[in-house]
């Protein structure tokens, strides 16, 4: 039997993504609605040669939600962690101390069989190399301004910040992020988001957007106001039991993965090519203070780009 599309990008994951070695051992952390791409990663690491170990729990019920203490401690002991879970364990403090200890983690929020055969098709030194030229002009910027077609204007102080290229390419120890993956983030500074976002591409937790989109008005790093249809009214909803760190800016980011497309999964779409990200929630996996169990992406379509005086993207088109 020939090798499905599935076992392809599995195997793309495990070899080309995680560059994981002969000897290298791999566990893959699943529940029982991502079954399906859980037993593919398993099987191929098999299959790849790898010892490696399915673990499978029940379902988080947010983002961020910590796994049961056995599976957190499982992390810390294998070289390679795979996560197709329901929620995301990226921002736990779980995967946090596996990648300390040097264990290469990549997570696959709420991914799909759609999804991932589409983004783990990208050709990854291609995201790769646009990732990292991004990280450059982030770096040099003090105040990044987005602004786009729907209503989104809004600034915020970058300047210093830790810059994160997930490029797909986890070689090194410790090194992790999500697949499919594609895309360049920071943590804005604390308390210095202002202005107003409107998210008309989809919201992590909610999906698609549709026609009526979700406005965010910002004073001060928070998110003081949220309008919109019924999609606007479940984020509010989501948030409230998190309070004031839940409606923290926590992250901006720009897409690099020219396979991705909007398809209401949040990992996919906050990849996808010529859009921009901003984040509601924790900040403290990517080098910001505020630590909260929940970490929600607002995908904004055709966006203008604004680093200092340079324009690096122009509705939705990258300039670099």
């Amino acid at each position: 039997m020939g090798l499905t599309k599935l076992d392809k990008a599995a195997i793309i994951a495990i070899k080309d993504c995680m560059g994981a070695k002969p000897k290298e051992t791999v566990l893959v952390i699943s529940d029982v609605n991502k079954r399906e791409i859980g037993l593919a990663l398993f099987e191929n690491a098999k299959r790849l040669g790898h010892e490696s170990l399915y673990v499978e729990m029940k379902p988080g019920l947010v983002n961020g939600e910590e796994p049961p203490k056995t599976i957190a401690d499982l992390m810390a002991k294998f070289d390679v962690v795979l996560c197709p879970t329901t929620k995301s364990l990226t921002h736990t403090n779980a995967r946090r101390s596996a990648s300390k200890k040097g264990t290469r983690v990549a997570t696959f929020p709420g991914i799909t069989y759609d999804s991932m055969v589409r983004g783990l098709s990208a050709d990854y030194k291609k995201v790769a190399a646009l990732t990292l030229k991004l990280k450059r002009y982030f770096e040099k910027t003090k105040i990044a301004r987005i602004t786009s077609p729907a209503g989104t204007d809004i600034t915020m102080n970058i300047a210093g910040r830790k810059v994160i290229p997930s490029k797909g390419l986890f070689h090194k120890k410790g090194e992790g992020g999500n697949l499919p993956t594609g895309e360049t983030f920071t943590a804005p500074k604390e308390g210095t988001a202002n202005g107003v976002f409107v998210v008309d591409g989809s919201m992590a937790g909610i999906g698609v957007v549709g026609k009526t989109p979700i406005k965010i008005y910002v004073e001060n790093g928070l998110a003081t106001k949220i309008t919109g249809g019924a999609k606007a009214k479940k984020l509010v909803k989501m948030l409230e039991p998190f309070g004031e760190k839940g409606r923290n800016i926590a992250e901006l980011g720009i897409g690099t993965n020219h396979k991705a497309k909007i398809s209401g999964l949040i990992l996919e779409d906050e990849k996808v090519m010529g859009t921009a990200h901003i984040a509601l929630g924790d900040n403290k996996t990517m080098g910001g203070k505020v630590n909260v169990p929940i970490h929600l992406d607002g995908v904004i379509l055709k966006p203008t780009v604004y680093f200092d005086d340079n324009i690096i993207m122009k509705d939705g088109k990258l300039l670099i």
